[in-house]
């Protein structure tokens, strides 16, 4: 690998992509892509509309197998197993779009993050742990999930993902369409998940607040990793936040030198109401 080799506290690795190819159809949507994530690290992947981000997470998760380069965990490829096998090893993908039943309770869609253990009372117990990190399960576990607000049913996706216990988490947009206390509870749960010890590899929306948690950025720009650096770092960079940003650097308290003082020149883009890949 040669475009990510600034790994959290000089930790090994948990996740690496190795020149990643992939793609629909015919097209390649990844062209090469290099990235890694420690535990116990946040990341957050960054780039305009139809650079590859939420592809990165499919790639990862199996819902899209690479056609080039490698997808490793701990040193080990699993770019050719399932999306079901890749569950085994603690690989958790939460999607941008919400996934909870909303006529089932808070609790039955909680239980639901565990529908692969067959050992009840281990289930009952992990379910425990995880309304104790999420109190909104607990307070509201015999109400219908559709009840709750937009943060709130985020906060409950979240716990549904720790009930297989991941290594790994990988969460596409997880602000998108919160408003700013929700979001400001949303990210403050993601830091506490790699507080905990766990790798989150974040795509969001909001690079801001995104890049204000992580530890790490990377700026993906058509299909491939054009620039990495820490959070702070990035988010002090001018050329960064004119390109991907929307405006003026975000000045540190303390120079931060992780970050590359240099971005390569934006693709220009328009939004569009087409679903377009990202």
């Amino acid at each position: 690998m040669t475009a990510d080799t600034d790994v959290h506290a000089g930790a090994a690795p948990l996740l690496a992509l190795d020149a990643v190819v992939a793609g629909y159809g015919a097209g390649d949507i990844l062209r090469g892509v290099d990235l890694a994530v420690a535990a116990g690290e946040v990341v957050c992947l960054i780039g305009p509309n139809g650079a590859g981000k939420s592809t990165v997470l499919k790639t990862i998760s199996g819902l899209i197998r690479p056609r080039r380069g490698r997808v490793l965990l701990d040193g080990e490829p699993i770019d050719r197993l399932s999306p079901r096998e890749r569950l085994a090893r603690a690989v958790v993908h939460v999607p941008q779009e919400r996934s909870l039943f909303p006529a089932m309770t808070v609790w039955e869609n909680l239980l639901m993050g565990g529908y692969v253990l067959r050992d009840r009372a281990q289930l009952r117990r992990r379910a425990e742990r995880c309304a104790e990190q999420f109190p909104i399960v607990a307070q509201r576990r015999r109400e219908p999930a559709g009840s709750l607000s937009g943060g709130e049913q985020k906060q409950v996706e979240l716990a549904r993902s720790l009930m297989l216990e991941p290594r790994l988490i990988l969460l596409d947009e997880p602000s998108i369409g919160l408003e700013p206390r929700a979001r400001r509870a949303v990210f403050d749960s993601i830091a506490g998940l790699a507080a905990a010890g766990r790798a989150v590899l974040l795509v969001e929306q909001n690079a801001r607040s995104g890049l204000a948690i992580a530890h790490r950025g990377a700026v993906l720009e058509s299909g491939r990793v054009r620039l990495t650096g820490t959070g702070a770092g990035l988010l002090a960079d001018p050329q960064v936040a004119q390109l991907y940003l929307g405006g003026m650097a975000q000045v540190p308290e303390t120079k931060d030198a992780g970050a590359s003082a240099s971005a390569s020149a934006a693709t220009s883009t328009t939004s569009t109401t087409t679903e377009v890949p990202r």
